[in-house]
Protein backbone atom coordinates (compact mmCIF):
# COMPACT_ATOMS: atom_id res chain seq x y z
CA UNK A 1 0.00 0.00 0.00
CA UNK A 2 2.93 2.36 0.65
CA UNK A 3 3.99 2.09 -2.98
CA UNK A 4 0.46 2.89 -4.14
CA UNK A 5 0.31 5.89 -1.81
CA UNK A 6 3.59 7.13 -3.30
CA UNK A 7 2.08 6.70 -6.77
CA UNK A 8 -1.01 8.60 -5.62
CA UNK A 9 1.16 11.43 -4.30
CA UNK A 10 3.09 11.55 -7.61
CA UNK A 11 -0.18 11.71 -9.57
CA UNK A 12 -1.49 14.44 -7.28
CA UNK A 13 1.73 16.45 -7.67
CA UNK A 14 1.57 16.15 -11.47
CA UNK A 15 -2.09 17.17 -11.59
CA UNK A 16 -1.46 20.02 -9.14
CA UNK A 17 1.34 21.31 -11.37
CA UNK A 18 -1.01 21.24 -14.37
CA UNK A 19 -3.82 22.86 -12.36
CA UNK A 20 -1.62 25.72 -11.24
CA UNK A 21 -0.33 26.22 -14.78
CA UNK A 22 -3.90 26.33 -16.06
CA UNK A 23 -4.75 29.16 -13.66
CA UNK A 24 -2.49 31.36 -15.77
CA UNK A 25 -4.63 30.60 -18.82
CA UNK A 26 -7.38 32.55 -17.07
CA UNK A 27 -5.19 35.65 -17.13
CA UNK A 28 -4.40 35.08 -20.81
CA UNK A 29 -8.14 34.78 -21.59
CA UNK A 30 -8.85 38.04 -19.76
CA UNK A 31 -6.07 39.87 -21.63
CA UNK A 32 -7.18 38.51 -25.02
CA UNK A 33 -10.82 39.28 -24.27
CA UNK A 34 -10.08 42.83 -23.13
CA UNK A 35 -7.71 43.45 -26.04
CA UNK A 36 -10.23 42.11 -28.52
CA UNK A 37 -12.99 44.30 -27.08
CA UNK A 38 -10.79 47.41 -27.09
CA UNK A 39 -9.67 46.86 -30.70
CA UNK A 40 -13.24 46.12 -31.81
CA UNK A 41 -14.71 49.24 -30.13
CA UNK A 42 -11.81 51.59 -30.94
CA UNK A 43 -10.85 50.58 -34.48
CA UNK A 44 -14.05 48.76 -35.53
CA UNK A 45 -11.97 45.69 -36.40
CA UNK A 46 -13.06 42.21 -35.44
CA UNK A 47 -11.38 38.83 -35.74
CA UNK A 48 -13.00 35.42 -35.53
CA UNK A 49 -9.62 33.92 -34.70
CA UNK A 50 -9.34 36.03 -31.53
CA UNK A 51 -12.88 35.10 -30.51
CA UNK A 52 -12.20 31.42 -31.11
CA UNK A 53 -8.93 31.43 -29.16
CA UNK A 54 -10.95 32.67 -26.18
CA UNK A 55 -13.33 29.73 -26.55
CA UNK A 56 -10.44 27.30 -26.97
CA UNK A 57 -8.71 28.61 -23.86
CA UNK A 58 -11.95 28.48 -21.88
CA UNK A 59 -12.27 24.83 -22.93
CA UNK A 60 -8.68 24.26 -21.81
CA UNK A 61 -9.41 25.79 -18.41
CA UNK A 62 -12.46 23.61 -17.89
CA UNK A 63 -11.04 20.33 -19.21
CA UNK A 64 -7.52 20.57 -17.81
CA UNK A 65 -8.56 21.87 -14.38
CA UNK A 66 -11.26 19.24 -13.75
CA UNK A 67 -8.73 16.72 -12.39
CA UNK A 68 -7.13 19.40 -10.18
CA UNK A 69 -10.56 20.29 -8.80
CA UNK A 70 -11.25 16.62 -8.14
CA UNK A 71 -8.02 15.87 -6.24
CA UNK A 72 -8.55 19.00 -4.11
CA UNK A 73 -12.06 17.72 -3.29
CA UNK A 74 -13.54 21.00 -4.58
CA UNK A 75 -15.98 19.56 -7.12
CA UNK A 76 -19.71 19.98 -6.66
CA UNK A 77 -21.32 17.37 -4.44
CA UNK A 78 -24.90 16.83 -3.44
CA UNK A 79 -24.42 15.87 0.19
CA UNK A 80 -27.99 15.97 1.43
CA UNK A 81 -28.02 12.26 2.30
CA UNK A 82 -24.29 11.58 2.31
CA UNK A 83 -23.67 13.93 5.29
CA UNK A 84 -25.77 11.72 7.53
CA UNK A 85 -23.51 8.71 7.04
CA UNK A 86 -20.30 7.87 8.86
CA UNK A 87 -16.94 8.79 7.29
CA UNK A 88 -16.37 5.16 6.35
CA UNK A 89 -19.71 4.92 4.57
CA UNK A 90 -19.07 8.20 2.75
CA UNK A 91 -15.73 6.88 1.49
CA UNK A 92 -17.32 3.59 0.39
CA UNK A 93 -19.97 5.56 -1.52
CA UNK A 94 -17.17 7.57 -3.16
CA UNK A 95 -15.35 4.36 -4.16
CA UNK A 96 -18.55 2.99 -5.74
CA UNK A 97 -19.13 6.29 -7.56
CA UNK A 98 -15.59 6.44 -8.93
CA UNK A 99 -15.38 2.75 -9.93
CA UNK A 100 -18.84 2.34 -11.46
CA UNK A 101 -19.61 5.81 -12.79
CA UNK A 102 -16.68 8.22 -13.08
CA UNK A 103 -13.95 5.92 -14.44
CA UNK A 104 -16.16 4.08 -16.98
CA UNK A 105 -17.58 7.38 -18.27
CA UNK A 106 -14.11 8.95 -18.55
CA UNK A 107 -12.67 5.86 -20.28
CA UNK A 108 -15.55 5.84 -22.76
CA UNK A 109 -15.09 9.55 -23.53
CA UNK A 110 -11.34 9.09 -24.08
CA UNK A 111 -11.95 6.05 -26.29
CA UNK A 112 -14.59 7.82 -28.40
CA UNK A 113 -12.74 11.14 -28.65
CA UNK A 114 -9.43 9.84 -30.00
CA UNK A 115 -10.79 9.07 -33.53
CA UNK A 116 -12.60 12.45 -33.38
CA UNK A 117 -9.23 14.21 -32.77
CA UNK A 118 -7.40 12.04 -35.29
CA UNK A 119 -9.91 12.84 -38.04
CA UNK A 120 -9.67 16.58 -37.32
CA UNK A 121 -5.86 16.37 -37.45
CA UNK A 122 -5.63 14.27 -40.63
CA UNK A 123 -8.16 16.38 -42.54
CA UNK A 124 -6.78 19.67 -41.22
CA UNK A 125 -10.27 20.62 -40.05
CA UNK A 126 -10.76 24.37 -39.87
CA UNK A 127 -13.42 26.42 -38.18
CA UNK A 128 -16.37 27.18 -40.42
CA UNK A 129 -16.04 30.86 -39.47
CA UNK A 130 -14.12 33.14 -41.78
CA UNK A 131 -10.57 33.52 -40.44
CA UNK A 132 -11.22 30.81 -37.86
CA UNK A 133 -8.64 28.47 -36.35
CA UNK A 134 -7.74 24.84 -36.88
CA UNK A 135 -9.85 22.52 -34.73
CA UNK A 136 -7.66 19.59 -33.71
CA UNK A 137 -5.87 21.35 -30.80
CA UNK A 138 -9.15 22.13 -29.05
CA UNK A 139 -10.48 18.64 -29.77
CA UNK A 140 -7.28 17.17 -28.32
CA UNK A 141 -8.19 18.78 -24.99
CA UNK A 142 -11.05 16.28 -24.63
CA UNK A 143 -9.00 13.05 -24.34
CA UNK A 144 -6.21 14.85 -22.46
CA UNK A 145 -8.60 16.37 -19.91
CA UNK A 146 -10.48 13.12 -19.33
CA UNK A 147 -7.22 11.15 -19.11
CA UNK A 148 -6.13 13.49 -16.32
CA UNK A 149 -9.49 12.89 -14.64
CA UNK A 150 -8.89 9.12 -14.89
CA UNK A 151 -5.51 9.58 -13.17
CA UNK A 152 -7.17 11.71 -10.47
CA UNK A 153 -9.84 9.05 -9.96
CA UNK A 154 -7.20 6.33 -9.63
CA UNK A 155 -5.29 8.45 -7.09
CA UNK A 156 -8.51 9.08 -5.16
CA UNK A 157 -9.30 5.36 -5.06
CA UNK A 158 -5.87 4.64 -3.58
CA UNK A 159 -6.42 7.25 -0.86
CA UNK A 160 -9.92 5.94 -0.12
CA UNK A 161 -8.71 2.35 0.24
CA UNK A 162 -5.81 3.50 2.43
CA UNK A 163 -8.29 5.36 4.64
CA UNK A 164 -10.47 2.26 4.98
CA UNK A 165 -7.35 0.28 5.97
CA UNK A 166 -6.57 2.94 8.60
CA UNK A 167 -3.24 4.06 7.13
CA UNK A 168 -4.19 7.41 5.59
CA UNK A 169 -6.40 10.39 6.45
CA UNK A 170 -9.92 10.70 5.12
CA UNK A 171 -9.57 11.99 1.53
CA UNK A 172 -13.00 13.64 1.71
CA UNK A 173 -12.02 16.04 4.50
CA UNK A 174 -10.63 19.46 3.61
CA UNK A 175 -7.25 19.92 5.28
CA UNK A 176 -6.69 23.60 4.76
CA UNK A 177 -6.69 26.64 6.96
CA UNK A 178 -6.94 29.31 4.27
CA UNK A 179 -9.35 30.00 1.44
CA UNK A 180 -8.39 29.58 -2.22
CA UNK A 181 -8.26 33.37 -2.55
CA UNK A 182 -5.85 33.67 0.39
CA UNK A 183 -3.64 30.90 -1.02
CA UNK A 184 -3.58 32.57 -4.46
CA UNK A 185 -2.74 35.96 -2.93
CA UNK A 186 0.09 34.38 -0.96
CA UNK A 187 1.43 32.59 -4.04
CA UNK A 188 1.37 35.81 -6.11
CA UNK A 189 3.13 37.70 -3.32
CA UNK A 190 5.86 35.06 -3.07
CA UNK A 191 6.40 35.08 -6.86
CA UNK A 192 6.63 38.87 -6.96
CA UNK A 193 9.09 38.91 -4.07
CA UNK A 194 11.22 36.21 -5.73
CA UNK A 195 11.46 38.25 -8.93
CA UNK A 196 12.70 41.37 -7.11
Amino acid sequence: MKGLLLLSRAIDNFITWIGKAVTWITLIVVIISAGNAIVRKTFHISSNAWLEIQWYLFGAIFLLAAAYTFIRNEHVRVDILNQRFSSRTQVIIDIVGVVFFMLPACLLIVYLSIPFVELAFVTGEQSSNSGGLIRWPVKLLIPVGFSLLILAGFSHLIKCIAFLKGIAPNPLVHHRTETDEEALAKEITVRVENKQ
